[in-house]
C-alpha cells in the first residue's frame, strides 16, 4: 500500500503526458499484480476521459504521445485469456481512447486488427476476435468496417475447419460473430460465409470424431483432454448455437411475408426451403436440454439463445408447456447477479412468453389487410399462438413457476433495464383477472409502485406501464388487503402514479383510453376507504378527473362520474368542489346535472348518485332549484325503467324537499311546478323495492305537507 502511494504521489507530480507515458510504461512492461494493473488502466482512462473535455478548451492533447505500440498494449489486455476484471477496465480505456484520439485511433485500431488477422497465428487470432468482440458496441460503424472487409469471413472457414483445433481460438471467433449480429449488415455477411460451418459445429458428434481417428489410425494415442479428442468443445457448440439462433430469427423477421421462409412450420403447407439447415425449434431443444441438464457450465449460453429463439410463437407454446424448463428458468434467474447479461437474458425469455400482441385500431387493422393482400395474395393469416387465448395461457404457466417473489426480489437492486422487464412481465400478467389478487399478496402493488417512483421520467414507456398494471391490479383487489398487513403500503403511494396515466399519452401514435379508463377505476375503488385518500386524489389529480367527465367515450365518461361520486362521500371535499356557492363549483354542478341526463344509462346513473351525495349540502340544492332544467333532470330520473335509477332520483328530490328554510322552501316549490307529486306518485306504483318505495312516500309527504 505504502509503494502504490508513493508511486501515486509520483505520478501525480508529473504533467499530463509525462503521466500517459508512464502509465503506458508499467502496463508494457508487464510482471504486475492484477490490481496494479486495473489501478493503473482506471488512471489512463480517468486521463483520456479529462482530455477529451480539455480539447474543448484548446488545450494540447495527450493522444499524440500514444503511439501504434501503446494501442497494442491497451488491446492485448483484451485477451479473453486475461482476468475478467483487468478487461472489463481494458474495454473502458480503449473506449475513451477511442472517443479521444478520432480518426487517428481508429486508424490505429485498424492496423492493429488487420495485422494480427495477417499474421494468422492462433496467439494472433485470439487477441484479433476478442478486440473486435469487445469494441464492436463501443464503435459499431468502424468495427463491422472491419469485420466486413474483403476476405475476412471467408478465411473463418477454412480456420474453423482445420483438423487441430484451438479451443480459445473458436470461443474468441465464436465471440466475435455473436457481437457482430448487432449489426444488420454483419448479421447478412455471417449469414453468407459463416451459417454452414456453424451448422457444422452444431452436427459434430466428438465422439463419431475420435471412432474417425481410430478407423483411420488402429494405433492413434489418444489422451485423456487432447484437443485430438474433441473436434469442438460443448461450450464452443453451445456458441454456434446462440449465434445461429440469432442468424435464424432475424433472418425470418426481416424475411418479406410474402416469402414461404418466413412462414412458421406449423404453418406451412409445402417443404421447408432448406430442409438440412438447423431449424429455430431444433435450437430452442437444444438450449433447454442445455439448461436442464447442466445448468452451472451452459447457462448464460443457453439463455442467450432462447432470449432469441423465443422471440418465435412456435418456441414460445413450447417453452411454456414445458414445467420443467420454466422452474429451471426461475431457478436460474433467482441465482443470477443482479444487473447481469444472465439476468437481462432470464427477464427476455419471460417478457417474451408473455407479450400480447399490441392493440390495433380499427384503420390499422384494414392497413394491415390491405398489406396482407398485397404481400401473399390475401393468404397471410395471423399467428393463431400469439393471439390473447394463447398468450393468456402462457402467462399463468409461468405465474405457476413461481415467478413473481423472484421478479421482486430482482427489481430491487436491477438495472433500469432489467426491472423495465420485470414491469412489462407484470403488466402481461395482470391482465388475467383471476391472478391479480394473487400478485398483489405476492408483493407486485410495492414493486410497481417503487418502480414507477425510481424510474428517470425520462422513460415514460415503462412508467405508463408500471402505472396502468398497477391500476388493473388495484381494480380487482380490496384495498384494504393490498395496503393492509404487517408492512403495509400507504394508499396515498399508489395515487400519482394512477394520476400520471389519466391523460392520454401525449407521445402516442393512436390514441389508446384504456390507461385513462382503468386509472379512473382504480382511483374509484381506492376513493371508497376513507376521507384521507379522497382528499390526496382531489390534491394530485382532481383537474385531470374533471377533464374526463367530458370525454367523447361514454365509459371513460362513467369511470370519471363515479371516481367524483366516491370523492364527494367527503363532506370536505364535496363543499370544496360543488358546494362553496363560488362559480367555478356551480360550473362544475352544471355538467353534473347534465350528465345525470346524458343518453348513456351507466353515467346517468353515476351522476345520480354523486347528485344523491351532493344534495345534502344546502348550496347544491339552492344550484339545481334555480337552474331551469335542474328539477327536470332529478324528476328525469324517477321516470326511469331501471329500479337503481329511481332510487338515486327520489333520494335527490328527498333531500332538497328535506331542506330547512328558505333553501328547502325553495326547492319544494321548484320541483313542484315540475310535476313532482306526479313523478313520485307514479314512480311509488311502479317500484317493488321497498328501500325505494320508502323514500318515494317520505318525499311525497313533504310535498303533500306544504300543499
Amino acid at each position: 500500500m505504502a509503494a502504490a502511494a508513493d508511486s501515486d504521489r509520483q505520478l501525480a507530480e508529473l504533467g499530463r503526458e509525462d503521466q500517459t507515458l508512464l502509465l503506458f510504461a508499467r502496463l508494457m512492461e508487464g510482471g504486475q499484480e492484477d490490481e496494479e494493473t486495473v489501478r493503473d488502466l482506471g488512471k489512463l482512462t480517468k486521463l483520456l476521459h479529462d482530455d477529451v473535455e480539455l480539447a474543448k478548451k484548446h488545450e494540447p492533447t495527450i493522444t499524440k504521445v500514444i503511439d501504434g505500440d501503446c494501442v497494442d498494449t491497451i488491446l492485448c489486455y483484451l485477451d479473453m485469456r486475461q482476468p475478467d476484471i483487468v478487461r472489463g477496465h481494458a474495454a473502458l480505456c480503449t473506449s475513451a481512447y477511442l472517443e479521444a484520439s478520432g480518426e487517428d485511433g481508429n486508424r490505429k485500431l485498424s492496423d492493429f486488427f488487420h495485422d494480427r488477422v495477417r499474421r494468422g497465428t492462433y496467439d494472433d487470432y485470439i487477441v484479433a476476435f476478442c478486440v473486435a468482440a469487445t469494441i464492436f458496441p463501443i464503435v459499431p460503424d468502424l468495427t463491422s468496417e472491419l469485420f466486413l472487409s474483403e476476405g475476412f469471413l471467408a478465411s473463418l472457414g477454412p480456420l474453423m475447419r482445420r483438423k487441430w483445433k484451438s479451443r480459445k481460438v473458436e470461443t474468441a471467433c465464436l465471440e466475435m460473430l455473436n457481437a457482430a449480429c448487432m449489426h444488420a449488415n454483419c448479421r447478412e455477411a455471417v449469414l453468407k460465409y459463416c451459417s454452414e460451418w456453424l451448422e457444422e459445429i452444431i452436427d459434430q458428434d466428438p465422439e463419431d470424431v475420435v471412432k474417425a481417428m481410430y478407423a483411420a489410425d488402429p494405433g492413434v494415442n489418444l489422451q485423456e483432454g487432447s484437443i485430438s479428442m474433441r473436434r469442438h468443445s460443448l461450450h464452443v457448440q453451445n456458441l454456434a448455437a446462440v449465434v445461429l439462433a440469432k442468424l435464424r430469427v432475424s433472418n425470418r423477421l426481416n424475411t418479406p411475408p410474402s416469402d414461404p421462409a418466413a412462414v412458421s412450420p406449423s404453418d406451412a403447407s409445402g417443404p421447408r426451403v432448406q430442409p438440412a439447415t438447423t431449424s429455430v425449434e431444433d435450437l430452442s431443444k437444444m438450449f433447454t436440454n442445455m439448461l436442464l441438464k447442466n445448468p452451472e457450465h451452459s447457462a448464460q449460453t443457453s439463455i442467450e439463445g432462447l432470449a432469441y429463439a423465443s422471440l418465435q410463437s412456435k418456441v414460445k407454446e413450447d417453452l411454456s408447456k414445458n414445467k420443467d424448463f420454466l422452474r429451471g428458468l426461475v431457478k436460474t434467474l433467482e441465482g443470477a447477479p443482479p444487473k447481469s447479461p444472465l439476468t437481462y437474458g432470464a427477464l427476455s425469455i419471460l417478457v417474451n412468453l408473455t407479450v400480447y400482441q399490441p392493440v390495433r385500431s380499427e384503420e390499422e387493422k384494414r392497413m394491415n389487410q390491405l398489406k396482407a393482400y398485397a404481400n401473399a395474395a390475401g393468404k397471410l393469416q395471423p399467428d393463431s399462438l400469439n393471439d390473447n387465448d394463447h398468450v393468456s395461457e402462457r402467462c399463468k404457466r409461468v405465474y405457476e413457476a413461481g415467478v413473481i417473489p423472484v421478479l421482486v426480489s430482482h427489481s430491487k437492486n436491477g438495472s433500469v433495464a432489467s426491472v423495465s422487464l420485470i414491469i412489462s412481465i407484470i403488466y402481461s400478467l395482470s391482465m388475467t383477472v383471476a391472478l391479480r389478487g394473487q400478485l398483489a399478496q405476492q408483493g407486485a402493488v410495492r414493486l410497481l409502485i417503487a418502480a414507477w417512483a425510481a424510474l428517470p421520467e425520462t422513460d415514460s414507456k415503462a412508467r405508463r406501464t408500471a402505472a396502468q398494471a398497477l391500476a388493473r391490479i388495484l381494480i380487482s383487489t380490496n384495498p384494504a388487503h393490498v395496503f393492509g398487513g404487517t408492512r403495509p403500503i400507504p394508499q396515498s403511494n399508489a395515487i400519482r402514479p394512477l394520476a400520471s396515466i389519466i391523460a392520454p399519452d401525449p407521445d402516442a401514435e393512436t390514441r389508446d383510453l384504456l390507461p385513462t379508463f382503468e386509472a379512473l377505476m382504480a382511483l374509484t375503488n381506492l376513493a371508497s376507504t376513507d376521507d384521507d385518500t379522497r382528499h390526496s386524489i382531489v390534491r394530485i389529480a382532481w383537474n385531470d378527473i374533471e377533464d374526463q367527465l367530458l370525454s367523447s367515450n361514454a365509459r371513460v365518461t362513467t369511470a370519471a362520474v363515479e371516481l367524483v361520486c366516491n370523492i364527494v362521500q367527503s363532506a370536505t371535499d364535496a363543499v370544496a368542489l360543488y358546494a362553496d356557492g363560488k362559480t367555478q363549483a356551480n360550473d362544475r354542478l352544471k355538467v353534473l346535472v347534465a350528465l345525470a341526463d346524458s343518453e348513456d344509462e351507466a353515467t346517468r346513473s353515476a351522476a345520480g348518485g354523486a347528485l344523491a351525495s351532493l344534495t345534502g349540502h344546502e348550496g347544491v340544492v339552492r344550484a339545481i332549484a334555480s337552474r331551469e332544467r335542474g328539477c327536470q333532470v332529478v324528476l328525469g330520473l324517477c321516470k326511469e325503467e331501471s329500479e337503481d335509477l329511481r332510487h338515486r332520483g327520489v333520494f335527490v328530490a328527498y333531500n332538497m324537499a328535506a331542506t330547512d328554510g328558505e333553501i328547502g322552501k325553495l326547492a319544494r316549490e321548484a320541483l313542484g311546478a315540475a310535476g313532482a307529486i306526479e313523478v313520485l306518485t307514479e314512480c311509488a306504483k311502479k317500484s317493488r323495492r321497498s328501500e325505494v318505495v320508502e323514500v318515494t312516500v317520505q318525499a311525497l309527504k313533504l310535498f303533500l305537507e306544504q300543499a
